[in-house]
């Protein structure tokens, strides 16, 4: 059972006040809730070395998918093969942040692996902020979380220029570096979300600036630009495998940037990999019987399970299947053109009403928060945001 603490909520003039915009959800029902898990300590860290754990592996994974050529194996399109190498051949190349969706962690439920959300995970506003927010209006202990995302990030940044060497070094490294920040155009949480990114990267010491990306030029030769100004990183929050599929010609570029060293894009492609829910069945391959996954296959397991699309989103054309295929729950068919892995079922916690729980954990070269999703069986772009307090 999920235990749960009852909280003030905040007001929607007070999340919008902090850039907090999507507040609410469709159906006018509030999106971010009155309640937090109540987990304590040993159950905090116990997230915390799953992450790391689980980040190894996925290294260890995306080593074995470019070794033996596993691109097609995995969904990677065509076009961004040659990306997706590029960036994994050479550390420069750093991964900002990523989100495991996991099962368990609460009222002594094993953790499992659900998917790794690596390359533009939502939360980041609702898990590095929100829910700090929502202790402190309570006057609880806002530092009573395991939640020290938007430093981890920070860090990070840095070591875009440090590496693995000391983030206290970067002082002494950093010349100037200039980060350009983009979303799409008219979608306020990939903005702020953006923005928020933005605001890190300059409290990490780098200049930076916003720009939508139909605002950015592009040259093979030349590199990334923007009011006549190059750029030596660009962090977009667009989703390589919608570049590789709408805009061909994007792909194209900035595989070529990449190859004249003219920019670093972040996230790298190479996490287009991790976010594949292929890389479930090759991490079953490598780890087989590890007690962080649950058993992945290509084919229909014979028991019960979930079928999921390589890259679905927010639950989007996800079924439960029984042991003979049939459906017993399915999402709305966003992703149906795409191959699917089959995932053995693994139950999620509940709460007093039956409502599911599903734990997101960021990683930031180390795992650095926590913050959950509730909703039915399937958790899709209707389940609610929870926070959490330790006690």
């Amino acid at each position: 059972m999920v235990p749960l603490r009852k909280l003030k909520p905040l007001t929607p003039e007070f999340l919008e006040s902090i850039g907090f915009y999507w507040h609410t959800d469709s159906d006018r029902t509030p999106y971010i809730c009155d309640e937090a898990v109540v987990v304590n300590e040993n159950e905090a860290e116990a997230y915390y070395e799953a992450a790391n754990t689980l980040y190894a592996m996925f290294v260890e994974a995306g080593e074995y998918v470019v070794e033996n050529d596993l691109f097609h194996e995995i969904g990677i399109p065509f076009n961004l093969v040659d990306a997706v190498k590029k960036s994994w051949e050479n550390d420069v190349h750093w991964h900002i942040y990523g989100r495991f969706d996991l099962a368990g962690g609460v009222g002594g439920v094993p953790i499992r692996l659900l998917e790794f959300n690596a390359d533009t995970p939502t939360a980041l506003f609702e898990t590095a902020i929100v829910q700090w927010a929502l202790l402190k209006a309570n006057d609880l202990n806002e530092a009573g979380q395991f939640n020290n995302v938007y430093e981890a990030v920070c860090d990070n940044f840095r070591r875009l220029i440090v590496l693995e060497g000391d983030i206290a070094e970067f002082e002494t490294h950093y010349r100037g570096w200039k980060i350009l920040f983009s979303s799409v155009r008219g979608n306020i949480e990939d903005e702020n979300t953006t923005r928020l990114l933005q605001k890190m990267a300059d409290d990490a010491g780098f200049h930076t600036k916003f720009a939508y990306v139909d605002e950015v030029e592009f040259s093979d030769e030349e590199g990334i630009f923007f009011e006549n100004e190059r750029y030596e990183y660009w962090f977009k929050l667009i989703p390589w495998e919608a570049i590789a599929v709408e805009e061909s010609d994007l792909a194209r570029i900035l595989t070529k940037i990449m190859e004249n060293q003219k920019a670093i894009i972040l996230n790298p492609a190479y996490t287009l990999m991790f976010q594949s829910k292929a890389m479930m069945k090759i991490l079953w391959d490598l780890f087989p019987g590890h007690p962080l996954l649950p058993e992945t296959s290509f084919e229909p397991l014979g028991r019960k399970q979930v079928q999921k699309p390589f890259f679905g989103r927010e639950g989007g054309s996800v079924k439960i299947l029984d042991a003979k295929g049939d459906v017993l729950e399915a999402a709305a068919d966003l992703y149906g053109d795409q191959p699917s892995i089959y995932q053995e079922y693994v139950e999620l916690p509940k709460d007093s009403e039956g409502r599911s729980y599903q734990a997101g954990v960021f990683f930031a070269y180390e795992g650095c928060g926590l913050g959950y999703r509730r909703g039915g069986a399937i958790l899709d772009n209707m389940s609610k945001f929870v926070g959490h307090i330790i006690e």
